[in-house]
């Protein structure tokens, strides 16, 4: 006998222990109650994920389950806010308790590594659609935000660029020599959580890089009214991505590809001794408008646009 939509998510989800002193009230009830602790501001944010739009059919539905909720962690991370509580509504096309199994191994795990409480959500019938909304706290005043970059700001990033975009062109075909690492960030990325909450008091702006670095850039350049050049030699990438760029001349991979999840962040100079953790400054914050890359002696000028759904 088919599951019915409420025993679906007691089988399902409902075995996650709570971990949060803010949860109040958890699923089970029309709503979920949380309490906010004095001093403190609520971050909330949201995601869709769409078969045949954001991950090809016959994914592997752990994995799905991971990048999902990392998707959400990732906007909390680059607003410095530290994660509480997430809800889940999922439209499935039919009831696949074997994926769903997955799937819920794979969006759990990662909560319980960040001690997130899932507290509602909704299922649905229909095509396969993955959405959730994550909470966390700030303490007031000390959110990082798009607007705030200043010029003479060093733009800094975490990790390496590109290798998403890399793992992206390796399931559309690519032929790539060592290509574990590069799935691997374009399947279940990692949220920069703990970097996140370090960067508080330090930074002056930040964003994650969720639709490409010169368009997620562009969103602080435009909300703060400033320019910024980049530099095409300080750009971190991973071997297998200065192959590829090397191999087909695409060079702008790295500065359009989506789905990093790195944070972009900038930091005036004399912040940049207080960084605790490894990153790459990579420009500079101007007051001229505009994204410029400075490559091999030649400026470019970038449009500073990432991926849009509706263009």
């Amino acid at each position: 006998m088919p599951l019915s939509e409420f025993s679906l998510i007691r089988r399902f989800f409902t075995e996650q222990k709570i971990t949060n002193p803010s949860t109040q009230l958890s699923i089970g009830d029309d709503c979920a109650l949380l309490s906010i602790p004095e001093g403190y501001e609520l971050a909330i944010t949201a995601d869709t994920m769409v078969e045949n739009v954001h991950f090809f059919a016959g994914a592997d539905p752990k994995q799905l389950g991971h990048k999902l909720l990392a998707v959400n962690l990732s906007d909390l991370a680059a607003m410095g806010a530290k994660p509480l509580s997430v809800t889940l509504a999922l439209t499935l096309p039919k009831v696949d308790e074997a994926w769903l199994t997955a799937f819920a191994e794979g969006f759990l795990g990662l909560a319980a590594r960040y001690s997130v409480d899932l507290i509602g959500g909704d299922t649905t019938s229909g095509p396969l659609t993955l959405t959730a909304q994550a909470m966390g706290l700030v303490p007031k005043g000390q959110s990082l935000k798009r607007s705030a970059a200043k010029p003479g700001d060093d733009i800094y990033v975490t990790g390496n660029l590109g290798d998403a975009g890399l793992g992206l062109k390796i399931r559309q075909g690519y032929r790539c020599g060592q290509p574990g690492a590069a799935l691997q960030r374009f399947d279940q990325p990692e949220p920069k959580c703990a970097e996140g909450l370090a960067l508080r008091g330090i930074a002056n702006a930040c964003i994650d890089i969720s639709d490409g670095l010169a368009g997620d850039l562009g969103h602080i350049l435009e909300q703060s009214g400033v320019g910024a050049t980049i530099d095409w030699a300080a750009l971190p990438l991973s071997a297998e991505v200065q192959a590829y760029c090397d191999a087909t001349g695409d060079w702008r991979l790295p500065l359009s590809a989506g789905d990093d999840y790195e944070l972009c962040f900038t930091v005036s100079p004399e912040k940049a001794s207080y960084l605790p953790f490894e990153c790459h400054k990579i420009g500079v914050i101007e007051t001229a408008p505009g994204l410029r890359l400075h490559k091999a002696g030649t400026v470019h000028s970038l449009k500073a646009q990432g991926y849009e759904h509706f263009s």
